[in-house]
């Protein structure tokens, strides 16, 4: 009986061991993986003044997301509170005092958004760039010229609580940040002609690639609560053909339901619901085109 409690004492300890030095890998690793520094060099992008420049960035800040994370007055906005620990809370972009994009010139402001890198070249959690990087130069220069339209908020407010799990597989390699999962050396996207519906649709999309992924086929959303559902398959399939006009399709990003009634989680339908009848269509008629078939 006493050898057998050693067994079982020396077992235990040894668990406690790989345990314990999980947990120290999780801690440094991932310290050390957030403060490194990404080369890039952007370039600046013209920050406009006029009125239909205004408009096109309002319209972008609340139909791309940005309020879901940064809330519609871009003061910053918990969008996670999970009991396991994760939380977070965007920070404020406005130019009161203390906002950490308060003294950003166009060149930080383009590698925050279209690189998910901060002034100083380090990831930007969780910040989605990948949904941003092919924001064309123009459309990138509007959005920014309205958030220093912004009335003035004093403080930082950002807030990231990454828990030992989140922390080890962000270590591991297995969890990317958007600065990973970028092509940093990719030229700024041109403009999209007005007349190509599908092309038009397909820019929209791209603020979707980080919940639903690469090639849109869905799944498990990196690095989220353990509860969340997994992001919907948007090619042509089951989940798809529940939409088969615009008008249904719109029905769902605006009022957050299915069309037999029940509701859609974890999805940024604060945003959603604010684009234009014109571009949700443009999104459906490009979704239709994705090769594959979903299962």
């Amino acid at each position: 009986m006493r050898r057998l409690w050693k067994v079982a004492a020396g077992v235990a300890g040894a668990i406690a061991l790989v345990i314990g030095g999980a947990a120290g890998f999780a801690e440094l690793a991932s310290e050390r993986k957030m403060h490194r520094k990404v080369a890039v060099d952007p370039a600046p992008v013209e920050i406009p003044s006029g009125t239909d420049a205004l408009q096109r960035g309002r319209y972008l800040f609340e139909s791309r997301g940005c309020i879901d994370c940064h809330g519609r007055d871009g003061a910053g906005k918990t969008f996670i509170d999970d009991p396991n620990g994760l939380y977070v809370k965007g920070p404020n972009l406005t130019l009161g005092a203390g906002s950490p994009t308060a003294a950003y010139t166009s060149e930080d402001w383009v590698r925050a958004i279209r690189h998910g890198l901060n002034r100083s070249g380090q990831p930007l959690l969780i910040m989605p760039s990948e949904d941003y990087n092919r924001m064309t130069d123009a459309d990138l220069g509007a959005m920014v010229a309205y958030i220093h339209t912004l009335s003035p908020v004093e403080g930082d407010r950002r807030d990231l609580r990454l828990p030992l799990p989140v922390r080890f597989v962000y270590a591991a390699g297995i969890l990317k940040d958007a600065a990973e999962k970028i092509d940093h050396s990719l030229p700024p996207a041109q403009p999209v002609p007005a007349d190509d519906v599908i092309a038009q649709g397909a820019y929209a999309a791209n603020m979707c690639l980080g919940c639903h992924g690469e090639g849109f086929r869905g799944g498990k959303i990196p690095g989220a609560p353990p509860d969340w559902p997994a992001a919907a398959d948007l090619r042509p399939g089951p989940v798809m053909a529940r939409y088969p006009t615009p008008e249904a399709f719109a029905a769902m990003l605006r009022n957050g339901k299915r069309p037999d009634g029940s509701v859609i989680q974890v999805m940024p339908f604060d945003s959603l619901k604010e684009m234009s009848d014109a571009e949700i269509a443009a999104l459906l008629a490009y979704l239709k085109t994705l090769p594959g078939k979903a299962g």
